[in-house]
C-alpha cells in the first residue's frame, strides 16, 4: 500500500516537535502496516477548522487524483479536520480517487463500527474545539475588562506597551484624529485617501492604505477609548483619540453615504445528506438543487450528478424533505431498540482493545528492554563486569525510563472510552429534535454511512453490522396517503411496524450486499 503522512498543528505556541512527533508515529505505524511512505504533508500553526486555509492538506487533496497513494495516514483524525462538514466533504473527494483516511494512534478501521467509532473521536474532537474556545472566550474577556490588548490585528493610532496596554502612537495618533476632523469637515474618503497615499503613509501592517482602511477607521469605536470583546463593553478603557461629537458627526455622514445595500438571496435549507447520497443507477454523488413553481413556492430535490452535468445517467430528481425524514426516521429506529444499541457499544468497545497499536507497541518495546536487563544483571552476578557491561546496562535504564514515560503519557492522553461512556454518548442521540437542522446533521454525521437512491426505493446503510435497510417509496406512499398528513407518517412517536422479509438483489456501484434487510411499512 503507497501512503502519505499528514501533520498538523494549530498554535504557533507549539513547537516544531509537534510535527515531529507526529510524523514519527506516523511512519512507525506504516512500517507495522506494511505501508510505503512515498510522501508527507504538514501545515505548522494553522487551525484544522477549515481546510481551505491549509495550503499543504489542499495539495494533498488535489494530488490524491493523481492516484499514486492510496492511504493517508494522521496522527489522530482530528489532524485531519475539526470541522465536521470539512471532514466529510474531503474524505469522500479521497475516497472517489481511491484513498482512504486511517489514524495512527486510535481504533479506527474500515468497518462499520470502525467508522462509527471515527464519527465518536471526531464528536469528542469539535466538542474540545467548542470548550477550548469557551476557555479563551473567558480570558479574552478578562483581558477586556483590563484594557488589556486581546492579540489579532494592530489598531493604527495606538502601540501595545509591555503590559499589553493600548497607549496613543505619537505620530499615527495625530493621523487618525486629522481623518476624523477632516471628514466631519465635509472632505469624502476617497479625498482623504489620496491625500495620505501622497504623504507615503503605510498602515500598521506595514501597506499603502485602501479606500476601506480609511472607512473602516472612521467606524472603529475603539477611538473612543471604548474597547469591546463579544458583549463586553468597557468605556475610557484608554486614551481617546477622538471626541465623541466629532465621531457621530462622522457615523451620521458615513451612513448617509453609504450605498443602498444589496439585495441578497434568502439563504437555502441546509442539504443534510450532502457528501453521503449517491445514485443508486450510477454511483454518482446527487447535490442539492431548487428549483421555483409558477405559485412563486421554491422546492428542493437531491440531484445525480451526471444527470445534472453530464447527461449520462436517466436518475429522476427525489423530493429533498422525503428522503431525508425517510433517513432520520430510521436512524431513529435504530437508537430506540435497546439490543442493537447494545450490540453498537459493546462492538465499539472491543474494537478499542483490539485496534489499539501505540500503547501495546510502548508495552511491548517494555518488556523487550526489561528482558535484556535481567540478562545484563544475570551476567554481571556471574562474574561478567566490564566497561561494556556497565555502559549497556546505564543505556537500557536510560530507554527503559523513556518508555515508561510515554506509556504514562499515552494512558494520560489517550484514555480508552468506557462502555458507559460510549453509551451515554450514542444515547444522547436518541433526543436529537428532528426540527433542529444542526441537531438532525449530527445524527446523519455519526449513525448514516450512505444512502443510495434509486427511482423505486433507497438504501440505507448505517454504521454497525448488518446495518443496510432498503425502503420501497411506493409503500411509504401508501402510508402517507392512508395518514393524510406527510409529517405525521414520518413521526417518530407514531410509526409504522417494520416487517422483515427476503430483499430482491440490490446491486450497489461498489459491491453486492451480501445480507440485506427489506423494511416495508404496513
Amino acid at each position: 500500500m503507497r501512503s502519505v503522512i499528514y501533520a498538523r498543528y494549530s498554535d504557533s505556541a507549539q513547537r516544531e516537535e509537534s510535527i515531529e512527533g507526529q510524523l514519527r508515529e506516523c511512519s512507525e505505524f506504516a512500517q507495522r502496516k506494511g505501508f510505503t511512505v512515498i510522501k508527507t504533508y504538514a501545515d505548522r500553526a494553522i487551525s484544522g477548522k477549515k481546510a481551505d486555509n491549509r495550503p499543504e492538506f489542499m495539495q494533498m487533496i488535489s494530488d490524491s487524483k493523481q492516484k499514486n497513494f492510496d492511504v493517508v495516514i494522521v496522527w489522530k483524525i482530528d489532524r485531519f479536520s475539526r470541522d465536521k462538514y470539512d471532514s466529510v466533504y474531503y474524505k469522500n473527494i479521497l475516497k472517489k480517487n481511491g484513498v482512504s483516511v486511517v489514524s495512527a494512534t486510535e481504533p479506527i478501521d474500515d468497518s462499520p463500527e470502525g467508522q462509527l467509532m471515527e464519527s465518536i473521536f471526531e464528536g469528542f474532537s469539535v466538542y474540545y474545539l467548542k470548550d477550548l474556545s469557551m476557555k479563551v472566550s473567558r480570558g479574552m474577556t478578562e483581558n477586556t475588562l483590563k484594557g488589556k490588548f486581546n492579540g489579532g490585528n494592530p489598531t493604527f493610532g495606538y502601540y501595545i506597551d509591555e503590559d499589553k496596554h493600548f497607549q496613543p502612537d505619537p505620530e499615527r495618533a495625530l493621523v487618525v484624529a486629522d481623518i476624523f476632523h477632516r471628514y466631519a469637515g465635509g472632505e469624502n474618503s476617497k479625498s482623504i485617501l489620496n491625500s495620505l497615499r501622497a504623504q507615503g503613509l503605510e498602515t500598521a501592517r506595514g501597506k499603502a492604505p485602501t479606500y476601506s482602511f480609511v472607512v473602516n477607521l472612521l467606524k472603529n469605536r475603539r477611538y473612543l477609548g471604548e474597547y469591546r470583546f463579544k458583549d463586553t463593553v468597557i468605556e475610557n478603557a484608554f486614551t481617546p483619540l477622538v471626541d465623541a461629537d466629532t465621531f457621530e458627526k462622522c457615523q451620521k455622514l458615513l451612513s448617509a453615504n453609504k450605498r443602498s445595500p444589496s439585495r441578497f438571496k434568502p439563504v437555502e435549507d441546509k442539504y443534510i445528506l450532502t457528501g453521503k447520497i449517491f445514485c443508486g443507477l450510477c454511483g454518482s454523488s446527487m447535490n442539492g438543487v431548487s428549483g421555483t413553481s409558477e405559485t412563486g413556492a421554491t422546492h428542493r430535490y437531491y440531484q445525480c450528478h451526471a444527470a445534472k452535468s453530464k447527461r449520462t445517467c436517466a436518475k429522476k430528481r427525489t423530493n429533498k424533505a422525503f428522503v431525508e425524514t425517510t433517513v432520520l426516521e430510521y436512524i431513529m429506529r435504530i437508537l430506540d431498540d435497546k439490543l442493537i444499541v447494545d450490540r453498537i457499544v459493546d462492538t465499539c468497545f472491543d474494537l478499542q482493545a483490539h485496534n489499539s497499536t501505540a500503547l501495546p507497541a510502548l508495552e511491548k518495546q517494555l518488556a523487550q528492554i526489561e528482558r535484556e536487563i535481567d540478562n545484563v544483571m544475570n551476567a554481571i552476578k556471574q562474574g561478567i563486569i566490564t566497561a561494556t557491561t556497565k555502559e549497556t546496562l546505564l543505556k537500557l535504564e536510560q530507554e527503559k525510563e523513556e518508555i515508561e514515560i510515554n506509556i504514562a503519557k499515552e494512558r494520560i492522553e489517550r484514555p480508552v472510552l468506557s462502555k458507559e461512556q460510549i453509551k451515554f454518548w450514542i444515547g444522547k442521540f436518541a433526543k436529537t429534535n428532528l426540527n433542529d437542522t444542526e441537531q438532525k446533521q449530527r445524527l446523519i454525521d455519526v449513525f448514516l454511512n450512505s444512502v443510495y437512491v434509486y427511482d423505486d426505493k433507497m438504501l440505507i446503510i448505517l454504521n454497525y453490522k448488518d446495518g443496510e435497510i432498503c425502503v420501497d417509496f411506493d409503500e411509504i406512499s401508501e402510508a402517507v396517503n392512508k395518514k393524510g398528513n406527510p409529517d405525521d407518517s414520518m413521526n417518530h412517536q407514531s410509526s409504522p411496524k417494520l416487517v422483515v422479509g427476503d430483499p430482491p438483489e440490490i446491486r450497489t456501484p461498489d459491491t453486492l450486499l451480501k445480507r440485506q434487510v427489506l423494511c416495508r411499512l404496513s
